[in-house]
Formats: structure tokens, C-alpha cells, sequence
């Protein structure tokens, strides 16, 4: 049987469903298409909930059993809470969590979504062309691209893998964008 495709209403519903499995409390963070699809109202299905957990409370690899779980529930992906995704915050600006937007807060779970900047800074470094879209409508929602301007240059000095190719994405979608 194939897995149904987490749409809006299927992954707050899977979040609600974890959150009642859970005895401990977490925080998480989310990026990508969950992100643009809880925090940003853009219209996608994705396979995955791209998440990290914020400091204080349980880790995403402990919530794999219970994520599992859920994911036997709703038939959805069992990976569908993504661990995996933490290896690219390495990218992210110190303060972004300044800018993190609440999308779902229930009695032990609270799930944040990064703020338009902080998103599109991965998306840069991500390069795909597949992410024109969201990076497109990063840049209309982002009160403030010069963060991204800013988290580039500070990585370009610190010569991070990759920096060049995400800053050149970062100028295309600018000039696209007539910025």
C-alpha cells in the first residue's frame, strides 16, 4: 500500500498525533517544505517534516519509536519526522532563533517553524532548482534580506564548503526578483 503525501492538514494532524503519544516535553524546529506549508501557507505535499530539536528537552532520534508510531497510524512515511535535517543547520545565523514562528503547540510538543530568512539561507545553500519556488516566495515574505546577506558573507569568511554556489543562487533569485 502506498503512503499518503503529508499535505497541511495530515501533518498537523500527525503532530497532534505524536504529541499525544509523548510523555516528555520537546521543542522542535522545521525547515523546509513543512515549514513553507505550516508557517507560510505554501501549497505542497512532502514526504517528510524536516525537523531539529531546540535545546531542553527530548532529541528527534528519541521520538523515532513513537514517530514511527503514528507514521503505522496516519500511513504516512515511517521516517516522516526527519531527523537527517539537522546536518544542514550548520548554515543557519546565530540569532535565528529570533525569528522562529510557533505552527503548532500542544501538551508536551511545541513545533517552530524558522523565519523566511533563516529558510532562505538553506535553500540557497540546498541550490535545487526545485526550491525556486519557495525561495521566490521567501524572498516576498523576508522583512529583511540583508540577514541572508549577512549569514553569506560571515560564511564566505570562514571559507564554508559551498558558500560561492549559494551566494550565486542567492544573486539570481535577487535579479529575478528585480532586488
Amino acid at each position: 500500500m502506498a503512503r499518503l503525501a503529508l499535505d497541511p492538514k495530515l501533518m498537523r494532524r500527525a503532530l497532534v498525533e505524536l504529541d499525544a503519544l509523548m510523555r516528555e516535553p520537546a521543542r522542535l524546529v522545521i525547515g523546509g517544505g513543512a515549514a513553507m506549508t505550516l508557517a507560510y501557507d505554501h501549497p505542497l505535499a512532502t514526504q517528510d517534516v524536516d525537523a531539529f530539536a531546540a535545546r531542553g528537552g527530548l532529541r528527534v532520534a528519541e521520538l523515532d519509536g513513537l514517530a514511527r508510531k503514528v507514521a503505522d497510524q496516519l500511513n504516512v512515511a515511517p521516517d516522516w519526522l526527519n531527523a537527517h535535517f539537522e546536518t544542514f543547520t550548520a548554515v543557519l545565523p546565530a540569532d535565528y532563533a529570533t525569528r522562529l514562528r510557533t505552527v503548532y503547540s500542544g501538551k508536551h510538543l511545541q513545533v517552530d517553524a524558522l523565519g523566511p530568512e533563516d529558510l532562505l539561507v538553506m535553500k540557497c545553500f540546498a541550490g535545487r532548482d526545485k526550491d525556486r519556488p519557495h525561495a521566490r516566495k521567501l524572498i516576498k515574505l523576508a522583512s529583511d534580506l540583508g540577514i541572508v546577506d549577512k549569514q553569506l558573507e560571515l560564511l564566505a569568511d570562514k571559507r564554508y564548503p559551498g558558500v560561492q554556489k549559494a551566494a550565486d543562487y542567492f544573486d539570481d533569485l535577487r535579479d529575478e526578483a528585480g532586488l
